[in-house]
C-alpha cells in the first residue's frame, strides 16, 4: 500500500485525489486543504452556476507557453465531462456551455465531496503547508509523509493572500515558473470618460490591439465602468492584454458599438433627418452618445447631412472604432484566473508527473495551461486531475 497526498481541494486536487483512489483502492489518499471547508472556490466559478465543460472545443481556446502540452486537448478534454457523468451530474447546455441541472455550483462540489467519503479519502481542512522536501519519501511540514505527491493548489486569482504556495513547492523541486499574470479579469483604461459611461452595457465587436498590432477580436456584451471596461468578451482578451502589460508594451482596445452597421452607417445617419444626438440616441445609450459625439468634437444638434466629410469620419471611427488605451488590470484578486505557471516542458503531458522529481504530480491552473471563459479552465483542471490521479496510482 501506498500514501498518496493531494495538496489542494480544489476541481484538480479532488478530481486528483477520487481517480487515484479508483484506480489502485489499496492507495491511502489524503487531501490537505488550506482554507476551513474544501471545495471553497468551487461554489462561485461561473457566478455560483459552475460551467464546467463547454461542448465546442478546439486548441486554440486554451494558451500556454509550450503548445506541445495542449496539442491534443480538444481531443482529450472530453475525459473531463465523462467523469461528472460518472458522478451523476445532469447537464443543462446552453449553447455548447454545460451546467449543472440545478444550476447550482454546490451541486458538483457536494457531488465530489460525497464521492471522497464514499472512497474513504481523508480531507484535512485548515492545513497550511510551510515547508517540503524529499528523503526517498515526501515529508511535509517535518510530520506527515507519503510516497507520491500530487500538487493542485491552485493559482494567485481569487486567494486575497497567498503564503506558501504550490509556486514555492515546485521551485523548492527546481521547477521554473512562466510568469504569473492575471487572466479572465477587468481592464482598467486611461481616459476622463468613465464616470459618465459607468453602468452602461453595449453589445460590440471588440478588438485587441498590441503595439498597434491586432492581436484578437471578440463579439459580446460589454460592460462599460468607471475605471475601464468589463464583460465576457473583455475576459476573454484579458489574457493576451496582461501578459502584454507585464512586458511594457501598449496596448489598446477599439470598441465597435454599431457592428450591425459597419459599411452601411454613412447611408443610415444620411437617411435620418434628424439631428445626430436623436439619431444616434435611438439606438445606442444616451449617455454614451453624449460621450461619443463630445469626443468627435460636434453640435448634438447638427444632422449627419450638415457635417463636413471630416466630421463624419471623424464621427464614424468613433462609433465604430472607439478607440481606449488600456494601462492595467484589476488584478490577482479579481481575476478569475492565472496566466502562467509551472513550465509544462518539465510535466510530462500524460502522467502530469515532474520530469525533475519521481512521484511529484502537478493537476490544474498552478500549471501554465489558462483559457477563456466558457467551462475551459474548469475541463483543463478536470482533465490534468484525472491524469496526474492515474499516474499517482500507477506510479
Amino acid at each position: 500500500m501506498s500514501r498518496i497526498i493531494v495538496i489542494g481541494a480544489g476541481f484538480a486536487g479532488l478530481v486528483s485525489a477520487i481517480t487515484c483512489k479508483k484506480n489502485n483502492p489499496s492507495n491511502e489518499v489524503i487531501i490537505l486543504e488550506k482554507l476551513n471547508v474544501p471545495g471553497k472556490k468551487i461554489l462561485v466559478t461561473g457566478n455560483g452556476r459552475c460551467n464546467y465543460y463547454n461542448s465546442k472545443q478546439e486548441k486554440k481556446f486554451y494558451h500556454t507557453n509550450n503548445i506541445d502540452f495542449i496539442d491534443n486537448i480538444d481531443k482529450e478534454v472530453n475525459k473531463s465531462l465523462e467523469f461528472y457523468n460518472n458522478l451523476g451530474i445532469i447537464p443543462t447546455i446552453k449553447d455548447g456551455y454545460y451546467y449543472p441541472y440545478s444550476k447550482e455550483a454546490s451541486t458538483i462540489r457536494n457531488a465530489l465531496l460525497e464521492e471522497c467519503d464514499r472512497l474513504k479519502i481523508k480531507i484535512e481542512t485548515d492545513y497550511k503547508v510551510f515547508k517540503i522536501y524529499k528523503d526517498n519519501d515526501f515529508i511535509i511540514n517535518d510530520s506527515l509523509t507519503c510516497d507520491r505527491l500530487i500538487i493542485a493548489t491552485g493559482s494567485l486569482s481569487y486567494y486575497k493572500d497567498i503564503d506558501f504556495s504550490g509556486y514555492e513547492i515546485a521551485k523548492g523541486f527546481g521547477h521554473n515558473l512562466v510568469k504569473l499574470v492575471p487572466s479572465l479579469v477587468q481592464l482598467v483604461c486611461s481616459g476622463n470618460y468613465f464616470k459618465k459611461w459607468a453602468g452602461i452595457r453595449s453589445d460590440a465587436n471588440l478588438s485587441l490591439y498590441i503595439e498597434n498590432e491586432l492581436i484578437k477580436e471578440e463579439r459580446g456584451e460589454v460592460m462599460l465602468t468607471d475605471y475601464g471596461l468589463s464583460g465576457i468578451c473583455i475576459f476573454n482578451l484579458s489574457g493576451d492584454a496582461s501578459r502584454a502589460l507585464s512586458d511594457n508594451l501598449k496596448v489598446r482596445i477599439n470598441i465597435n458599438f454599431l457592428p450591425f452597421l459597419n459599411q452601411n452607417i454613412y447611408k443610415f445617419l444620411e437617411e435620418r433627418d434628424m439631428s445626430i444626438k436623436s439619431s444616434l440616441s435611438r439606438i445606442l445609450n444616451s449617455k454614451l452618445v453624449d460621450i461619443i459625439i463630445q469626443k468627435s468634437n460636434l453640435n448634438s444638434n447638427s444632422s449627419f447631412k450638415e457635417l463636413s466629410d471630416e466630421e463624419k469620419d471623424n464621427l464614424v471611427d468613433n462609433l465604430l472604432s472607439f478607440k481606449v488605451e488600456v494601462i492595467d488590470t484589476k488584478g490577482f484578486a479579481n481575476s478569475q484566473v492565472t496566466s502562467g505557471g509551472i513550465d509544462t516542458k518539465e510535466v510530462d503531458r500524460n502522467t502530469m508527473e515532474s520530469k525533475l522529481v519521481k512521484g511529484l504530480f502537478f493537476a490544474g491552473e498552478i500549471l501554465d495551461v489558462d483559457a477563456i471563459c466558457g467551462g475551459y479552465n474548469i475541463a483543463f483542471a478536470t482533465l490534468s486531475g484525472i491524469k496526474a490521479g492515474i499516474g499517482a496510482a500507477n506510479d
